[in-house]
């Protein structure tokens, strides 16, 4: 009996700690632009990270580089109020293009493959402290999580494009065919969490493009959890 109480003490406390890192992606969003002449090396390694088991890309394409005479077909204001509510939380004054945000905390320019290739092992490190299951079915996801500890996170829903070439014919890259990676179509806020409970929610998934469940502390900050559904 003593040993069959030690074995149940020591499954009760590998349950209560933070689960391990080794089946938990990082979340790499690049900001770019048709537009933005230095942007294509980094979106040619999108199509590079893309192809990671450990990690989960997204390109969001900004539209503040419009007027120098193409209009970047897949830019959203959205995209560019997104990356610069990351750069208020960071106490940053300027955005650009290329840039690379990692699980929401660090950012890097997208053309410097070691660095953002560094950042991406230094989060897989990272112990979760979120565990996070998302499901479709008959048209609507299921998503589900629990939390180590308290806080309010938010839970965003993204949808994207797995690959399209563009044939850019004005601005800065006129004359170029690029091939773009996971462009980012939509992103929805489906839940503002209160991480002390359970989240079991379900929400519509219309369509056949892949999504992407991120779950974000305090809106912009650290990724907690990621999850892709294909």
């Amino acid at each position: 009996m003593l040993r069959l109480g030690a074995l149940l003490t020591a499954f009760l406390i590998t349950l209560a700690a933070p689960l391990s890192a080794q089946d938990r992606p990082v979340l790499v969003e690049l900001f770019t632009s048709q537009g933005c002449s230095s942007c294509p090396p980094a979106d040619a390694f999108l199509h590079e990270l893309a192809k990671r088991d450990d990690v989960i890309a997204l390109a969001l394409h900004v539209d503040y580089w419009d007027y120098i005479g193409w209009k970047d077909s897949f830019a959203k204001p959205e995209y560019t109020a997104r990356q610069r509510a990351y750069a208020k939380v960071s106490n940053r004054r300027m955005v650009y293009t290329p840039q690379m945000i990692i699980n929401g905390t660090d950012h890097v320019v997208g053309t410097r493959p070691m660095d953002v290739k560094d950042l991406i092992k230094k989060h897989r490190g990272d112990a979760a402290q979120v565990t996070l299951t998302a499901q479709e079915h008959q048209g609507k996801l299921k998503i589900s999580a629990s939390a180590a500890a308290g806080g309010k996170a938010t839970v965003r829903l993204f949808r994207y494009r797995p690959e399209e070439t563009v044939a850019i014919k004005r601005g800065e890259n006129a004359g170029r065919s690029i091939s773009y990676s996971h462009i980012v179509t939509s992103v929805t806020v489906v839940a503002d969490w209160d991480m002390r409970q359970p989240l079991d929610i379900e929400v519509p998934l219309n369509g056949d493009l892949p999504a992407v469940v991120v779950i974000q502390r305090n809106s912009f900050g650290p990724v907690e959890a990621v999850a892709r559904v294909d």
